[in-house]
């Protein structure tokens, strides 16, 4: 059996090796959000095994969800016979959030010999390109660029507007503001699991901002913080926008500071991931209006019974 311990912020650090040269495009694979997803439902672990980080998701009621990650090595992939021998070794039947592109570089046919291949359509990932959502050129943006007029001749134009980089002296305010966003989206009710999850996942990511490798932006309104995001790189060229928040209440905001952030926190990076709609109808719509260029499928691996 391997030695797994449970994730905490100080072991980002430690464990950040392995994700040099991080190739799965799949939000699921940046460590500052493996080890934030943490509340009393759900857990991370980690341990090291043959030169790779093996991360594994506990479930403190529905224990049918208990699974693994693919093996994150700066070095390479682990083959399909391989991932039989950790899941083995390391006590799981389940890796979950296994980006397409691993069974095309495998073949279907190969990975199929020791696993059921399941898709998991509300964690498929958009994929946007940086320079799209930072120029918003084209007619196909028109209606946003319109919203962000709005915004700035209501809000920026008057001097209302200010935006800061996220530090740990400014979190608190980001906090509250969450709190208030949750009560706007209602992102506490037992319908809305995921949303609860990620709303703790944000708590304990800014509660603990100075651990992680990441970079954000707040954005105030007459002094009051209105919107906040914060993003982490992924792969070489692709940076994952793990939290945006803004209020809906205000005309043209999420637009203008969804495109401060594309201007801000990713330039450098070819590609954004602005990660799943978690299967939410309205939050699917949002993402697709901004047109991504393409979609990674999100697709669970069961052990064949041997």
């Amino acid at each position: 059996m391997m030695n797994f311990k449970q994730l905490t912020p100080p072991d980002y650090a430690t464990y950040l090796p392995y994700f040099k040269n991080q190739r799965y495009p799949l939000c699921a694979y940046s460590l500052s959000s493996i080890i934030a997803w943490n509340n009393d439902e759900y857990m991370p672990f980690g341990a090291e095994d043959e030169g790779a980080f093996i991360v594994a998701a506990e479930f403190e009621t529905v224990k049918k969800n208990r699974h693994l990650l693919l093996p994150i090595s700066p070095e390479r992939m682990f083959a399909p016979e391989e991932l039989v021998a950790v899941a083995d070794l390391a006590g799981y039947t389940e890796y979950w959030f296994v980006p397409e592109m691993y069974v095309d570089h495998f073949g279907e046919k190969v990975v199929g010999r020791h696993f059921t291949i399941k898709h998991q359509g509300a964690y498929d990932d958009y994929i946007y390109r940086v320079d799209d959502l930072a120029g918003l050129k084209g007619n196909r943006y028109s209606k946003k660029r319109n919203l962000i007029k709005q915004f700035q001749r209501d809000f920026v134009d008057p001097g209302k507007v200010a935006i800061d980089a996220i530090n740990r002296d400014n979190a608190e305010e980001c906090l509250r503001f969450l709190e208030a966003w949750c009560l706007e989206r209602d992102c506490d009710a037992d319908d809305q699991v995921d949303l609860s999850c990620e709303k703790q996942a944000a708590i304990n990511t800014l509660n603990h901002f100075d651990a992680f490798d990441l970079k954000g932006i707040l954005l105030r309104i007459d002094g009051q913080v209105n919107a906040f995001g914060i993003s982490a790189p992924l792969t070489r060229d692709m940076a994952t926008l793990q939290y945006e928040k803004a209020f809906g209440s205000v005309r043209g905001l999420y637009q203008y500071f969804d495109n401060a952030c594309a201007r801000m926190l990713v330039n450098g990076y070819t590609y954004l991931n602005k990660e799943s709609d978690m299967g939410i109808p309205g939050l699917a719509k949002a993402k697709k209006s901004y047109h991504p260029i393409k979609m990674v499928r999100s697709v669970k691996l069961i052990l064949k019974a041997r």
